[in-house]
């Protein structure tokens, strides 16, 4: 049986990073603003274990934020240090890092192969050049080829992390920033539609008129096509968009940073229940009778996106193909898989119909 996993979440807030993305403020996105230290490093990992309950797992410190490999090495190397004896002690399995594409070498690569690291995940954003350039990467797609080669073959996990809704960014460039990542073979993804945060450039930007954000349906109908890309290459998604904290949260709220652009505190659900949507309809049509009820069987894992945001599928396909649906469960059933059959068609309706006319 796989192990469960477990994330002992680290954020260096714009540590080492020397660039100022235009959609970008670390402090807001993170909710942090202190310094992390060695001592607070301890304290939260200590925390964390203290609560993990389950025996059999995998537990991993990850550092989010900024552009770890850019920090001052001292720095860098007392925070690796501090998470490496509890792997020492095996209280913990691995370290994982994220960090800018032009912040990777080889005696990068090597201090973090002697401390643990087993994943680096590469903020990409996107494979145009010009958008890039546009966002304040301060970096080249050429960046991202050479780093992503260099961890591949120093036998790191590779992950990217990419975005949808960028300045003059359109659906095609995404797709095809979701193909040229596919070339340089990550195992996992993380996917981000633009948010409008506080105090960015790119807030400036949109009070002035000259950005507009993606709604939320847009963001979603962009995702599902990238989704649909990493899915045929089995490459994970480990994440679709930002995380809902106490400030990354609906711009309605006071303590919102957020100023616009489409948040949703379930946006990866919306994607997700989006393609199972697509799966079933797909599914339904392909049927030769008019169809009034049907049984959707899937593994338990999957019973909440194939219902749907607030049962947004089950009402849909009642709303828009008078289509009432049984959602079952049955874990022979592989995960991301369903079996569809008919209960009803209208045909049974009418021959019930004429029985009671008789």
């Amino acid at each position: 049986m796989a192990k469960k996993q477990y994330v002992i979440p680290v954020f260096v807030p714009h540590l080492g990073c020397p660039n100022n993305c235009v959609f970008c403020n670390q402090k807001s996105i993170s909710g942090e603003t202190k310094m992390i230290t060695k001592e607070s490093l301890e304290e939260t990992i200590k925390y964390y274990l203290s609560n993990f309950k389950d025996e059999n797992t995998y537990k991993e410190v990850a550092f989010f934020g900024g552009s770890f490999t850019g920090i001052d090495i001292k720095i860098q190397e007392e925070l690796l240090q501090t998470a490496y004896e509890y792997i020492k002690t095996k209280q913990i399995d691995a370290i994982r890092i994220s960090t800018r594409p032009d912040y990777i070498d080889k005696p990068i690569l090597k201090r973090l192969k002697k401390y643990g690291v087993k994943t680096i995940e590469l903020g990409v954003q996107s494979a145009n050049d010009y958008i890039l350039a546009r966002a304040g990467r301060g970096h080249k797609f050429e960046d991202v080829k050479k780093a992503s080669k260099l961890i591949r073959r120093y036998g790191f996990n590779l992950g990217h992390q990419m975005m949808v809704g960028l300045p003059e960014s359109t659906k095609l460039d995404e797709i095809n920033t979701a193909k040229e990542l596919i070339k340089l073979k990550p195992k996992m993804m993380r996917i981000y539609p633009v948010l409008v945060i506080n105090n960015t450039p790119l807030e400036k930007e949109y009070i002035k008129g000259e950005y507009e954000p993606l709604t939320v349906n847009q963001a979603v109908e962009r995702c599902k096509e990238l989704v649909y890309l990493f899915n045929r290459k089995k490459i994970e998604i480990i994440r679709i968009g930002l995380q809902n904290t106490d400030t990354i949260c609906n711009p309605s709220s006071q303590e919102s940073q957020v100023v616009a652009g489409p948040f949703h505190p379930a946006f990866g659900q919306l994607v997700e229940g989006g393609i199972w949507y697509d799966s079933i309809v797909d599914k339904i049509k392909k049927f030769n009778t008019k169809v009034k009820e049907v049984e959707i069987k899937v593994n338990s894992s999957d019973v909440n996106n194939v219902i749907g945001h607030k049962k947004e599928n089950i009402t849909k396909l009642k709303e828009l193909y008078e289509v009432d649906v049984v959602v079952s469960t049955d874990d022979t059933i592989k995960p991301g898989k369903s079996e569809v059959t008919i209960l009803k068609t209208y045909d049974d309706i009418l021959e019930e119909k004429q029985k009671i006319m008789k």
